[in-house]
């Protein structure tokens, strides 16, 4: 796992600037922090820059931060989604102080909208939902009072009981919060405070038919935990007041302070938990742990490692205004990640056998490879080499130009760690297509260095036919081919349709591990891939996590 201590710190941080100076006055005692995610959905790449921020600015001043479940919404929340981000976050390296449940506060919550009600500062309102929209306003034009906004304290702490005691049906009555009908924030016109739903909650069963609204429960919330700064994205300052106009009206256990900084806004990339959904529901992706999809569940399936979005996290910074990051910024976190980490090992996915004529039909042999060409303690691994061997179709070109320093008729190469060889013949299919190549070796050249000193150009990877691992390959790309997806009406068509080509009968060196490896392995030339989580000894699956190369460049360039 990894460890948030080692990120790098440069990166701009108007937060940690302020909670430094925070600590440094003496305002802040002890740095307290939470996670709030709703357990709604999986978890994604946005809420990965939270995560970071929220538990390394507790850790960073010797803090902690709660993960708490904002589950305000029994329609949509699930213990499947509270399972995933528990499992998310300890993935990321990140442990939390405290694991509650609003929910566990939904009897403080009653009691204080109760308190809000006997302050004459929220009421019980029995319009209809469409009702209460029209008199709600725009953002040009102001609210106006409702029928019900002047109802006795005591007819509405009578009606609230009665919505808790299930009296109403959904949609009957709402309560919200008494504050300004022309406030030019929309949200501080009477916000709904609580709701009637009749269905049972994960964790509070059916406890409760009245459930609190977020913009109620998250200061509160806070207050009870103790939470010295309730960090927050761009899109609630907005909803900032409503938190401070709560708070100041209720006696709770602790004060906190709700500072917003900008969300992550990759390219390439959707975040909304919605349209993540749909794309679920809909099956153009197979599920939220889709290697294709940039959950947090989708991104460890593929292959990325958490110190590289732990450090793509620390790289973007934390700053108060929107900006759009590029993809390769983080694709580079990983490649740079995975470059230091991963072992070498050759694979090829599009086989072209190769006969090599002149070397024993009954003889085989253990070359010697290094795992991983910097680092000598990484150590070797023995490779076997055979007569029929598998090189890349796009390392062969039968009719070759000039600067094709790959294998073609006449033309000579070198396989990695093993020897020369010189393609004689192509051995062609009725249908004219390739069947093999018929090649011969220098056996002077083991180790790829020719007894007579000649140098050739090119060298190609390779795997033993007999000794190989025949094997499934799942070649992944950026899942939508547009920079914005989610500005378009139709995010849908956006779809890349190559974002995930299968390659049925790729070759594996004997060395790769098909089952439980948690680190992406460099197939040389070719990119790295990690096995599938529903890889079998019997039927190997491997992801594509990246290619060496940013193939998407030039496209990002136009």
């Amino acid at each position: 796992m990894s460890d948030p201590k080692a990120v790098e710190t440069e990166a701009s941080n108007f937060i940690r600037d302020m909670i430094a100076a925070d600590v440094s006055s003496g305002k802040t005692s002890r740095v307290i922090t939470r996670f709030p995610p709703e357990p709604n959905g999986y978890l994604h790449i946005g809420h990965a820059k939270s995560i970071c921020l929220n538990f390394g600015m507790a850790q960073e001043f010797g803090g902690y931060c709660n993960l708490r479940f904002d589950d305000t919404n029994p329609e949509k929340e699930s213990v499947e989604y509270v399972n995933a981000i528990r499992r998310d976050v300890e993935w990321l390296g990140f442990e939390w102080h405290g694991n509650p449940f609003a929910s566990d506060y939904f009897d403080q919550l009653y009691g204080y909208a109760f308190d809000l009600i006997k302050q004459g500062n929220a009421y019980v309102d029995s319009q209809s939902a469409e009702q209460i929209r029209e008199t709600r306003g725009t953002l040009k034009q102001p609210g106006s009072d409702g029928p019900y906004r002047d109802r006795s304290i005591d007819e509405n702490l009578q009606l609230f009981e009665d919505m808790r005691d299930g009296k109403y049906a959904d949609g009957e009555h709402v309560l919200r919060a008494k504050i300004d009908m022309s406030s030019p924030n929309i949200n501080m016109r009477d916000p709904i405070i609580y709701r009637i739903r009749h269905i049972s909650h994960h964790n509070t069963g059916d406890k409760w038919c009245i459930y609190p609204l977020y913009d109620f429960t998250h200061g509160l919330s806070d207050a009870i935990e103790g939470v010295s700064h309730s960090l927050c994205t761009l899109e609630f300052e907005d909803h900032r007041p409503l938190y401070d106009w709560i708070l100041d009206r209720l006696q709770t256990p602790s004060r906190p302070e709700q500072t917003e900084f900008a969300r992550l806004q990759l390219e390439y990339c959707l975040t909304s938990k919605r349209k993540l959904n749909q794309l679920v529901v809909d099956g153009h992706v197979d599920g939220w742990d889709d290697p294709r999809m940039l959950t947090i569940s989708g991104m460890r399936r593929r292959g990325f490692t958490p110190e590289s979005i732990v450090n793509f996290c620390s790289m973007i910074g934390v700053t108060k205004k929107d900006s759009h990051i590029e993809m390769s910024v983080l694709e580079n976190a990983l490649r740079e990640d995975l470059n230091r980490r991963a072992e070498r090992r050759m694979a090829v996915i599009n086989p072209l056998k190769v006969i090599i004529e002149n070397y024993p039909e009954d003889q085989d042999e253990m070359l010697t490879g290094v795992n991983h060409p910097q680092d000598p303690e990484y150590g070797n691994r023995e490779i076997p080499f055979s007569r029929v061997i598998y090189i890349e179709q796009d390392d062969f070109m039968e009719d070759a130009p000039k600067k094709f320093f790959r294998l073609s008729v006449g033309r000579e190469v070198r396989l990695r760690f093993a020897y020369y060889i010189t393609c004689q013949q192509v051995i062609k299919n009725d249908d004219g297509s390739i069947n093999h190549l018929v090649c011969t070796y220098d056996p002077e050249s083991r180790g790829g260095k020719s007894a007579d000193g000649r140098k050739v150009k090119g060298t190609i990877h390779w795997v033993s036919a007999a000794h190989a691992l025949d094997a499934r390959v799942n070649l992944y790309d950026r899942l939508f081919n547009t920079r914005s997806p989610g500005a378009e009406d139709n995010f849908v068509a956006t779809i890349n349709p190559d974002s995930l080509q299968v390659r049925e009968n790729a070759r594996l060196e004997p060395a790769v591990e098909v089952t439980g490896n948690q680190l992406a392995y460099q197939f040389e030339r070719l990119g790295y891939f990690i096995s599938d989580s529903d890889s079998t000894q019997q039927q190997p699956i491997f992801n594509r996590t990246m290619t060496l190369r940013d193939s998407w460049a030039k496209i990002d360039k136009s």
